[in-house]
């Protein structure tokens, strides 16, 4: 069996913090790491709420997945992490400007604490072209 693993760097999202990639592409699926809201020129955390800070999130993913010739508007599952569920409702409402038809499949996930102190990340699997 031939894995057509690919690995996936952005030079238009924030450096990986850690030993991992941006995304990982393999048999039709774009894997992408989880983004926390951090600004790409300075590595900064920006946002000064939940919502604002998933937008965020969502802008990195969207640089992963172009870097890797894929749309996040073809993501098949996200998973949000949040560190105060007391703000679900806006961050729900963020999030659905960026899926304004055929929603992925979500998961979100109360979390005691994010890298870098994000209130909000967001990773996604998404269908890429074969």
């Amino acid at each position: 069996m031939s894995h057509d693993r690919q690995v996936h760097n952005s030079s238009e999202a924030p450096e990986a913090i850690g030993p991992y990639s941006h995304a990982v592409s393999s048999q039709g699926l774009l894997f992408c790491s989880g983004q926390i809201p951090l600004d790409p020129q300075s590595g900064e955390l920006v946002g000064d709420d939940a919502a604002s800070q998933a937008v965020r999130c969502l802008e990195n993913l969207e640089a992963v997945c172009r870097s890797a010739g894929a749309r996040l508007a073809d993501a098949v599952r996200c998973t949000i992490y949040m560190t105060d569920l007391g703000d679900f409702a806006e961050v729900n409402e963020a999030y659905a400007g960026f899926f304004a038809e055929d929603p992925p499949s979500r998961v979100t996930v109360g979390v005691a604490a994010l890298p870098r102190g994000a209130q909000v990340e967001i990773e996604a699997i998404v269908a890429v072209d074969g």
